[in-house]
């Protein structure tokens, strides 16, 4: 029996709670971590002898917070279904922009919904009542009662507007398909899809940024980014100048292979790139997907685990080493993170490359990653709605095969999500996904490697009187967990 003071802590989500974090205590700081996914979901096994266009039905419903990402794994899956030495059925131009406006919109309003509503409202704990900071910071961000909830939640739903238009519905949308989008849009649409996303940038200018989109996504290094947010009075530089004070740049700190499976594809390219990138060499490398297999050594699985595209471990709680429904993706065996912060990296931002070089992956440059893909996307999202063309298809909406092997992959706002499918005369034999939280929420691997969080975590420390550490809840937030999507 350990006599190292043990602390369990949950839930930690804003929305749901399925989360627990055990910490080993060595004095005031975590010597180690375990995190637990404690809800089993079965949603691949779901999948298993139903019609292949089932999954466009049943993937939305794995979450309810990024549907959109699920359903364009899916999509993406089922058009990959081909011959040898084929390519994929690739959605007409107008299909690709309007199914990216769809994701875009999504991820976004994810974006500053972690920022506002998950975030920032840790800044007004009562453990932070001393700081000379605090009066300001619980005046703006006390969840839903300070004054930035009552701007922020209009502009997110003048942004969801968009998805109406384009998607009709969210969460669970269907409009998008192996082919492209069911929803065309008429000439007047476009003009009104153009007017809700000024309402959406007139926030982040006013409110968030208090800055051009232009002006945040130009910024090339950190110092440049400090002396902006000196003097700015938006909600991002108030952020920065509240993480220099609490020196979040040296908190939840990790040196591991960041993954990008690419996001926003078109006929011109991604709009980030695909790849792996680690900070010890400094660039970004072709991603070898075949090199991705599940590890299952401490989940509550059956069997040994391997590549998603053959391996499909079976549920038991038997297993004596396990703590987590959730499995352990592995890179070639390495650990990986994801999210926006990877995206960048492997995309090649300046800033984010730079705050790497500095201190390695961290609560801060997490969270400015997800504030300048706010700029970048938005940005990129008045193009793609400009570049439409009503009068042409929307839709490829040939006939597909329905037999064959295939992989779906995307990034959704919290990382790399990723569907591997087998169809057999139209009806689907096998079916596994993982999703970001898969990734950095990961229990220990066979060689006792630690995930993302886990490692993360190894050092926080516990502030003065504190039962739960605050540092915990910044670094467990800096991922932006999204624990449904977590098991299947």
């Amino acid at each position: 029996m350990s006599d190292t003071p043990r602390l369990i802590i949950g839930p930690f989500n804003r929305v749901e709670g399925d989360l627990e974090v055990r910490l080993d205590m060595a004095g005031d700081h975590v010597e180690a971590a375990r995190v637990t996914s404690p809800l089993y979901r079965g949603f691949e096994g779901m999948l298993v002898g139903r019609a292949a266009e089932d999954a466009l039905v049943y993937a939305p419903r794995i979450c309810g917070i990024c549907s959109v990402s699920q359903s364009v794994a899916a999509a993406r899956a089922l058009a990959g279904v081909r011959p040898a030495g084929h390519a994929r059925r690739v959605a007409p131009p107008n299909g690709a922009h309007a199914t990216n406006l769809v994701h875009a919109v999504e991820n976004l309003a994810d974006h500053i919904t972690h920022f506002y509503l998950f975030f920032m409202p840790d800044f007004a704990r009562e453990t932070y009542a001393a700081e000379p900071w605090y009066e300001a910071a619980a005046a703006r961000f006390t969840a839903m009662k300070g004054t930035a909830a009552s701007q922020m939640l209009p502009a997110r739903a003048g942004l969801m507007n968009l998805m109406g238009v384009l998607a009709g519905k969210w969460p669970h949308t269907l409009s998008i398909q192996p082919g492209g989008s069911t929803r065309a849009i008429t000439r007047a649409e476009q003009a009104r899809l153009r007017l809700m996303l000024a309402g959406f940038r007139a926030f982040c200018e006013t409110s968030l940024f208090a800055a051009p989109l232009e002006q945040v996504a130009a910024f090339t290094n950190r110092d440049a980014l400090y002396a902006w947010a000196e003097g700015s009075p938006g909600d991002a530089a108030h952020f920065l100048r509240l993480s220099r004070a609490l020196g979040l740049a040296g908190l939840g700190r990790t040196s591991l292979r960041h993954m990008s499976f690419g996001a926003y594809a078109s006929s011109d390219g991604p709009l980030f790139a695909r790849g792996v990138f680690h900070a010890q060499a400094g660039a970004a490398a072709p991603l070898p997907l075949g090199a991705i297999a599940e590890d299952v050594s401490h989940a509550w699985y059956r069997g040994e685990g391997g590549p998603p595209r053959s391996a499909a471990p079976m549920p038991d709680m038997a297993n004596p080493d396990a703590y987590s429904w959730c499995k352990a993706p592995r890179l070639g065996g390495h650990v990986a993170e994801v999210g926006a912060l990877s995206r960048q990296l492997v995309a090649g931002h300046p800033l984010l490359r730079d705050m790497v070089a500095r201190d390695g992956a961290n609560v801060e440059s997490r969270v400015v990653a997800r504030l300048v893909e706010v700029a970048l996307v938005t940005i990129a999202m008045e193009h793609w709605i400009d570049v439409i063309d009503p009068a042409a298809p929307f839709q490829d909406t040939s006939p597909r095969l329905d037999t064959g092997d295939a992989m779906g992959l995307t990034e959704a706002a919290r990382g790399s999500l990723g569907h591997w499918l087998r169809l057999d005369q139209g009806r689907i034999s096998h079916y596994q996904i993982i999703a970001p939280t898969t990734w950095n929420f990961s229990p220990r691997d066979a060689a006792g490697t630690p995930g993302p969080l886990e490692q993360a975590l190894v050092g926080a420390p516990l502030r003065s009187g504190e039962t739960e550490p605050v540092s915990v809840q910044h670094i467990v937030r800096s991922f932006d967990p999204c624990m449904v999507c977590t098991v299947h």
